[in-house]
This record gives structure tokens, sequence and C-alpha cells, in this order.
């Protein structure tokens, strides 16, 4: 894959999902491209279904994928919050956050 833009793929039907990026989007611009996945057309982007997509947050580096909590901490550095990011990063915190994170996507991906 050569897309070396950083991209950014939510779900805008997300309540949560949508409030953070509007939050975010200011300190986003030009850094990273936000994609909404629930647009209709869009079946999935660099390999990875919607499906998946859906499951939990991505983030395409311009090199790999990261999902989750390692997305959510790769976008969050780069507006600007390396504090908040730098303490879930901690590795007792990243364990309690992880499975707190993977707990609430499986119940959204449920309700879908």
């Amino acid at each position: 894959m050569t897309d070396a833009m950083p991209k950014l793929f939510y779900d805008g039907n997300c309540p949560l999902c949508e409030k953070e990026i509007c939050y975010l989007n200011p300190k986003l611009l030009g850094k990273i491209a936000l994609i909404d996945i629930s647009e209709v057309g869009f079946e999935g982007w660099g390999g990875v279904s919607k499906q998946a997509m859906m499951k939990k947050i991505h983030v395409w580096t311009g090199q790999n994928f990261l999902i989750g909590l390692d997305a959510t901490l790769y976008y969050w550095r780069l507006a600007g919050l390396s504090l908040p990011a730098k303490l879930l990063s901690l590795p007792i915190v990243y364990s309690i956050a992880n499975a707190g994170y993977n707990i609430w996507a499986h119940w959204r991906y449920r309700r879908l």
C-alpha cells in the first residue's frame, strides 16, 4: 500500500465517535484524513472490510493499520493530546483502558 496520508476511519452514526471527531477535527486538520465509514457506498479500504472497521476504530498510519485503543492513541497524539495519550500508554493503565475499549466496542457493535 502506497497511500502515505494517514486516515482515520470512524462511524459517523455513533454519537460518541461523532462527538469526539467534531471536537478533534480542528486539531487534526491537514494531519489525517477523516473517513466516515457510515457513508453510503463505503465498503472498506486497504483490504479491511467495512464490517471490521465497524467493530473497532481503525487508523491507517501511512504504513500500517492501528486498531482500537492503539488507533485512538495515534490520533490523540496527532491532535496534540500528548499527555492523555502518554498516561493511557502506561502499561497498567493501557491494559485496563484497552480492556474497557474492547468491552465498549463489542457492546456498541452488537447494538448496530
